[in-house]
């Protein structure tokens, strides 16, 4: 899977289960920044 197509998976998955950014990243103990990359597609890291 292409980051482009993970980025969109993991905003469709956080906004069914009523999310921001910085809820996903606190949950997983990164920033909202990088929550922010992967969604766009820049960084899958």
């Amino acid at each position: 899977m292409d980051n482009v197509k993970t980025g969109k998976l993991i905003r469709d998955l956080r906004l069914e289960r009523g999310m921001t950014q910085l809820e996903l990243a606190e949950k997983l103990h990164v920033s909202d920044r990088a929550v922010s990359k992967w969604e766009r597609g820049v960084s899958h890291s």
